[in-house]
C-alpha cells in the first residue's frame, strides 16, 4: 500500500483574528470547504458562465493548492460506527437505514478549509460527514456542518463570493472592500452573518449540532414524498460551549481522549418534517416556527481512525449518493455538487500518482 501520510508541517502557522471583520474578510474559505464546489450532474450550471474546472480552481486560488489533499475539509479524522434505527421514520421512508436495528457508519470530522495545516481554532465551524451502508448494499451519504444556514441560496452566488476572497496577485491579499461589498449586495446573507457574529471555534467536535442544511425528501412505500431536513445532536453536553484551547490540533486529541474514557459517543438523528410554506430550494432560508421532528435513531460512533489511512479516505461524500426510499430536493447548491466532486477527486488522485513517494492524503 502508497505511504500517504501528510507533507512536514510548516513551522509556524499564525491563528486568526478574533474580531468580526476579519472573519468576514475570511468568510470565502470558510464557505468554500462547507459545501465544496458546485456543478450539476451534467458538468456545468451554465456553458458559458460556470464550469466545474473554474470552481475549483478558484478554490485553489484562494486556499493554495496541497497536492493529494482534499480541496476543501483537507484536515479531518476518520470515525467509525454505526447507527441505531428507532423505527420512527419508518412510515415515512423505505430506506432500510430507518428499519434496520443497526447500519453500519463510516464517517469524518473535518475542519471547513482548504488548508490542511489550518489551526483548530481558525474557523468557528465544524463538519461531520457520514457514509450509511445498507444490508442491500446501496449507501447513504451526507455532509453536515455546525451553522444553522448556508450563506448564499445560489452556485452561482457561491462563485462571486470566491471571486471576492481572490487574492490580488500584487499583494497576494483579498481586497479588504470585496467581501463587504459582496455581502452588502446579498441580502440573502443576513441570516448566516447574525449566526457568525458571535459564533465561537469550539472546544470539541463531540459537543456539536450538525446540520444537513439542504432538503430532501422521504418517500414511503405509498409513493408519498416529506420535505425535510436533518441533523444530529449530541447526547453528550459535558463541555457544550466551551471555548477553543490554545493550539493547532486540539480536536483530533479531545476526540480520542473522550472515547478512550467514556467509550463510545452518541447523537440523535433528528429530521424535521417541512410545512407546505417551507423553501425546499434555498439553503440560505431557515424553516421558522414549530415542526414536527422525528427521532430517527441515534449515530453511534465507537473508534477514530487517520485520516490518511482509514476507511473514510477514499471515501467521495457526495450528499446525492441516497438510497431507495430518500431523494434529493430542487435545491440547486445540493443537485450542484456532484459533479465536481468528481472533479476534484479526479484532480487529486492523478496528483498522487504523479508523486514519486506519494506521501500525501488520497483524494475526497
Amino acid at each position: 500500500m502508497v505511504d500517504r501520510s501528510p507533507p512536514p508541517r510548516p513551522d509556524k502557522i499564525p491563528l486568526s483574528s478574533a474580531s468580526l471583520a476579519l472573519r468576514l474578510a475570511g468568510i470565502g474559505a470558510v464557505v468554500a470547504a462547507l459545501a465544496g464546489a458546485f456543478a450539476y450532474v451534467n458538468g456545468t450550471f451554465d456553458p458559458q458562465r460556470l464550469t466545474p474546472k473554474a470552481l475549483v480552481d478558484v478554490l485553489e486560488k484562494n486556499n493554495g493548492v496541497h497536492p493529494g489533499f482534499r480541496r476543501n475539509h483537507a484536515k479531518g479524522v476518520c470515525v467509525i460506527g454505526y447507527f441505531e434505527s428507532s423505527n420512527e421514520a419508518r412510515p415515512y421512508s423505505t430506506a432500510q437505514v430507518f428499519s434496520a436495528a443497526r447500519t453500519p457508519v463510516v464517517g469524518r470530522f473535518a475542519l471547513p478549509s482548504g488548508n490542511p495545516y489550518a489551526p483548530d481554532n481558525s474557523v468557528p465551524i465544524r463538519s461531520l460527514a457520514l457514509r450509511f451502508k445498507q444490508a442491500n448494499g446501496q449507501q447513504w451519504r451526507t455532509g453536515m456542518n455546525s451553522m444553522p444556514v448556508f450563506p448564499v441560496g445560489t452556485p452561482e452566488a457561491f462563485y462571486q463570493l470566491q471571486q471576492a476572497q481572490t487574492p490580488d496577485p500584487a499583494t497576494g491579499k483579498p481586497n479588504p472592500a470585496s467581501v463587504p461589498a459582496f455581502f452588502a449586495a446579498h441580502p440573502e446573507t443576513a441570516p448566516f452573518l447574525q449566526w457568525v457574529k458571535t459564533a465561537k471555534p469550539s472546544a470539541s467536535y463531540a459537543t456539536e449540532t450538525y446540520n444537513g442544511i439542504n432538503a430532501f425528501y422521504l418517500v414511503n412505500a405509498a409513493g408519498q414524498r416529506q420535505a425535510v431536513r436533518w441533523s444530529v445532536v449530541p447526547v453528550a453536553q459535558d463541555a457544550a460551549g466551551a471555548s477553543a484551547p490554545e493550539g493547532a490540533d486540539f480536536l483530533e486529541k479531545d476526540l480520542l481522549q473522550r472515547l478512550l474514557k467514556s467509550g463510545p459517543l452518541r447523537w440523535q438523528l433528528s429530521i424535521t418534517l417541512a410545512a407546505p410554506v417551507d423553501p425546499t430550494n434555498d439553503a440560505s432560508k431557515a424553516w421558522l416556527g414549530e415542526r414536527k421532528v422525528l427521532n430517527a435513531g441515534t449515530l453511534v460512533l465507537e473508534s477514530t481512525q487517520a485520516q490518511n489511512a482509514g476507511e473514510c479516505r477514499d471515501i467521495n461524500y457526495d450528499p446525492l449518493v441516497l438510497p431507495s426510499g430518500i431523494e434529493g430536493s430542487d435545491d440547486p447548491l445540493l443537485a450542484a455538487r456532484s459533479a465536481a466532486y468528481a472533479s476534484s477527486y479526479l484532480r487529486r488522485t492523478h496528483e498522487v500518482e504523479q508523486l514519486p513517494t506519494a506521501k500525501q492524503e488520497s483524494p475526497q
